[in-house]
């Protein structure tokens, strides 16, 4: 492309300096030419005033006093009735321009000058044409490899942009190179480039999140099945079968919300429900995973709450709250619910180390994890909290208080 742009460049460049060229030539020609007979001409009226003047006072006409009168490489022939022919200068060879003039006395002058000297202006002016043919050239291979450069470096760049597009990396490079079209490009595939970003930061952010999200009720559901497993009692087999169909539906209800979130992550399904099921709900699911590590799990505070909320989300929080609380904490895991203004909360402790001074501020921060976990358990859980109107915080780092504040739809009877 920059050759084609060179190439295009000089070829207009050339048709111009042809065209005005040949006519400048032409024109200088004619006006050399035209200026040389006027100058003969100029000097043979001249020759012949100077001529009458000294014949009307009587005075000698000889070669002497007319030859400083005369322009130089130029012949003049003077004649005069009565007196032989003067002559002044060298005759040219070969062809002449002349002009003669004849006086009221009867005399004559006969200019010529060989047109070998007109020929050499006019080859002098062709050589200043010329050269400045040539200038106009250089200046124009100069400009055309300027702009042929300014053209096709942005769209090489542009090209290396949507190379790195392909390739999957999707980091917008936000470069502009002053020409309109080429910014609209670079436009548009940096725009492509923040879409593509987004996209794979949600994919991305769905997996982990699924990943993260599903773990708990798995877990969580295999320990029933194994309960199943290892008991020959009927009415045990249907509690713990009942207990594990419910967590089936959990799981299919945080499949959903995961793909939900995905699409909008501000779109909700807040409904009032019994905070008091989902708390047991929770403890009843967890009791054995603590029973077997030989810690407890209790609930305390207010009854007969009915918050504003997703129940699957609260349950997931809550979950949340809990594991790590089995994972990194230690002693009893103690549930309290209370009520703040019109806000039902849900406090989660126990008796551990807690959350270490450095990561407080950051604990709900993707990735920010104090003993070698992903770090996505608590800032999944703030998000879904955040997505049914409520919040997730950390009331206290040593022991470790987690509180879920919630919308509240009625009045609460005291336990």
């Amino acid at each position: 492309m920059r050759r084609r742009l060179i190439n295009s460049t000089l070829a207009v460049v050339l048709v111009v300096i042809a065209v005005f060229g040949v006519s400048l030539v032409i024109v200088e020609t004619r006006t050399i030419q035209a200026g040389a007979q006027e100058s003969v001409a100029s000097e043979a009226v001249r020759l012949v005033g100077i001529v009458e003047s000294r014949l009307g006072s009587g005075e000698k006409i000889t070669p002497d006093v007319l030859s400083e009168q005369i322009t130089a490489k130029r012949h003049a022939e003077i004649k005069v009735p009565g007196k032989p022919p003067i002559e002044i200068g060298q005759r040219p060879a070969g062809n002449v321009i002349q002009s003669t003039v004849r006086g009221d006395r009867g005399e004559s002058v006969t200019v010529q000058e060989s047109r070998s000297t007109i020929s050499a202006e006019i080859g002098r002016t062709l050589l200043v044409i010329l050269a400045v043919a040539l200038l106009a050239i250089l200046a124009a291979v100069v400009l055309a490899v300027r702009q042929a450069r300014r053209l096709t470096a942005p769209l090489t760049d542009l090209a290396e942009t949507a190379e790195r597009l392909g390739s999957g990396d999707p980091r917008p490079r936000h470069r502009r190179y002053g020409v309109q079209e080429l910014d609209r490009v670079a436009d548009v595939l940096d725009a492509s480039a923040e879409r593509i970003a987004r996209m794979l930061t949600a994919e991305r952010r769905l997996a982990a999140d699924a990943s993260h999200q599903l773990r708990t009720p798995l877990t969580a559901l295999s320990m029933r099945l194994e309960e199943i497993t290892l008991t020959d009692d009927p009415d045990t087999v249907k509690e713990e079968a009942t207990i594990a169909l419910a967590q089936v539906e959990r799981l299919t209800d945080v499949v959903q919300r995961l793909l939900t979130n995905s699409r909008d992550p501000r779109s909700g399904s807040a409904v009032a429900f019994d905070l008091d099921e989902v708390v047991k709900q929770q403890i009843e699911e967890w009791r054995p995973a603590y029973r077997s590590a030989g810690r407890a799990i209790v609930r305390s505070g207010k009854k007969g709450l009915r918050a504003v909320g997703t129940p699957g989300a609260v349950a997931q929080v809550l979950a949340t709250l809990i594991e790590n609380s089995l994972m990194h904490g230690d002693g009893t895991v103690a549930l309290r619910t209370r009520v703040t203004g019109n806000q039902a909360v849900v406090e989660v402790t126990d008796a551990g180390p807690g959350v270490p001074p450095d990561l407080g501020s950051r604990v709900f921060e993707r990735t920010v994890s104090g003993r070698n976990s992903t770090g996505l358990g608590l800032a999944v859980a703030r998000d879904l909290a955040e997505a049914d109107g409520g919040r997730l915080e950390l009331l206290q780092q040593h022991p470790p208080v987690f509180a879920l504040f919630l919308a509240r739809e009625a009045e609460l009877t005291e336990e």
